[in-house]
């Protein structure tokens, strides 16, 4: 497959990168400002501005998938959803399906269906709130948007770790393990980012987890 990573030197693009590299698919690697300092063998680094639709949408013609890891810098989290919308016009002008790797704000709670993630201080504690709460903005406008779309909720701790390929895959609830916790690596998410691309299931919000 042909893919573009948007947001492809941050801390989940940057695994998604390497992940489908591993797999040997052909790579668009696009990044902001900062040019990646090494690139695995047959990818291509392209500067592109999420927030520029016409741009991005030459930049994704021609590709069999898109995937969308951007993050916002601290203060400016109230643009996730306008950048969002922008990728997701690029994408229906290349005709391109795009995975958004989202938060896990949007999902709802084990056991009380009736609440959303965002609402439980135990997931999100006040330190992440605003960019939670620009999560569920997200998803709010992938939802609004005709795109050929799909959203990735992460479980509520996503860090760097090993890469097993092995996780649980769910859809709107959010997946804790048997104490409780609700985690996975990056490595991991990248694996089932790759996975769904590679196999797309009907679903358009899903999430995975240890």
């Amino acid at each position: 497959m042909k893919i573009a990573v948007v947001g492809a030197t941050g801390m989940v693009g940057s695994r998604v990168v390497k992940e489908a590299a591993r797999r040997g698919h052909d790579l668009i690697a696009v990044f902001r400002k900062e040019r990646p300092a090494a690139l695995p063998p047959g990818v291509t680094g392209v500067e592109g501005d999420a927030n520029d639709p016409d741009h991005m949408s030459r930049l994704f013609s021609g590709t069999d998938a898109i995937v969308a890891a951007t993050r916002p810098a601290p203060g400016r989290e109230y643009a996730v959803a306008t950048t969002t919308t922008a990728l997701l016009d690029a994408a229906a002008t290349a005709r391109t399906r795009i995975l958004i790797v989202g938060g896990a704000a949007p999902l709802q709670i084990p056991g009380r269906l009736d609440r959303l993630v965002i609402d439980s201080p135990e997931y999100v504690p006040e330190a992440i709130r605003t960019i939670a709460a620009a999560s569920v903005a997200q998803w709010e406008s992938c939802r609004a948007h005709p795109a050929n779309w799909v959203y990735l909720s992460p479980p509520a701790i996503l860090e760097p770790g090993r890469r097993t390929g092995k996780y649980r895959r769910g859809t709107t609830t959010l997946i804790t393990s048997a104490d409780g916790s609700s985690r996975i690596s990056v490595e991991d998410l990248a694996a089932a980012v790759l996975d769904e691309l590679e196999n797309p299931r009907e679903t358009k919000h899903f999430t995975v987890g240890y």
